[in-house]
């Protein structure tokens, strides 16, 4: 007989949920969160499982990894659709999230995530890693110039590179906040000097990347655009159509449909933000900064005509992620197109 099994991860233990073909629960138990002790419950005699649910967490893509090495049929899920329909339970609980979960996997109620190659894995933590550092970096300088500010001092406008010496200046004859801003100063370096690091590495990678290389062909997509698309999207085959990644990405209309009431409101924002902020990003490239002429861009600024510049960058940045896909499956260089000749 097959069997179903829902886990519910926490960061110690997790919690299973062995049922039958009809629904009854064969095993539960309580177990150390660790791919190779939950692997021996759902492989141990007498049981055959057929799904193994798992919801997408901080936890899932080691787990997923470690079972699936393991031999577990094992299937990460959509949280908000797991949450959804675990709503229906009258208390929540980590059992009670198992015993769900398992009902999800032998009914086929559920929605699976994609879980991501170690190279896309990888890649996202370089983005993150330095996207984090720049964020710092940043806030320690706005956090200089407010403070100073109250004291009757202006840092104004300065490069990166002056910035320190400015605010030096302006703290000189002031003992005590040239006390408090030297260790903000001897931070701010510190980020700089390792936000530089990773930039470099970033950049690096993504000259030795086929893929990068080819989608940076495309206005307004440089390292960090290009090197976001390809760890969100890491395996371009799993989209059967290139205009699902707009849907993937969060940068479609949500809509409500119910009898005579039916509506279409923003963009829903679901799926991998870093990805969405980056091609966001380059549209807003496209439609303001981009000196040449690109049937995209010529496309968009119908748009911003008819529906103004935000909708315009939205619809941009959609197209532009169905661009680039098509490009990365069929290997081909962006096309600008030809500009028409006025008559």
């Amino acid at each position: 007989m097959e069997h179903y099994a829902g886990l519910d991860v926490s960061l110690d233990e997790t919690s299973i949920c062995i049922v039958d073909a009809e629904g009854r629960i064969i095993r539960e138990t309580k177990v150390a969160t660790d791919p190779a002790v939950i692997a021996a419950v759902l492989t141990a005699p007498g049981i055959k499982c057929r799904r193994v649910g798992l919801e997408a967490g901080p936890l899932s893509q080691w787990l997923f990894s470690g079972l699936a090495e393991a031999g577990v049929p094992v299937i990460c899920i959509e949280t908000r659709h797991a949450k959804a329909v675990l709503k229906a339970q009258t208390n929540k609980n980590d059992r009670n999230d198992a015993r769900g979960i398992a009902q999800m996997m032998r009914v086929n109620l559920y929605r699976v995530v994609h879980v991501k190659t170690l190279q896309s894995q990888q890649l996202r933590m370089l983005l993150t890693s330095r996207k984090l550092l720049l964020t710092k970096w940043l806030d320690i300088e706005n956090d200089l110039r407010g403070t100073l500010r109250n004291f009757g001092l202006r840092v104004g406008p300065v490069s990166e590179r002056r910035f320190e010496a400015r605010v030096l200046e302006l703290v000189d004859g002031h003992p005590m906040v040239a006390a408090i801003a030297g260790p903000m100063l001897a931070a701010r370096a510190a980020l700089r000097e390792q936000f530089i690091v990773l930039d470099k590495m970033l950049i690096d990678q993504a000259r030795a990347d086929p893929v990068c290389r080819l989608l940076i062909t495309a206005p307004g997509v440089g390292p960090v655009v290009s090197m976001s698309f390809r760890a969100g999207v890491d395996i371009p085959q799993r989209f059967a159509k290139s205009r699902a990644v707009g849907p993937h990405f969060g940068m479609t209309p949500r809509q409500y449909q119910s009898g005579q009431t039916d509506w279409t409101g923003r963009i829903t924002k679901c799926g991998d933000e870093m990805v969405r902020t980056a091609l966001y990003e380059a549209a807003q490239v496209i439609l303001r900064r981009t000196d040449r002429w690109c049937s995209l861009k010529a496309w968009g600024m119908k748009i911003a005509q008819r529906r103004g510049m935000e909708k315009a960058i939205i619809a941009v940045a959609r197209r532009l992620g169905v661009i680039l896909h098509r490009m990365w499956v069929d290997g081909t260089e962006f096309r600008w197109g030809k500009e028409p000749v006025a008559a």
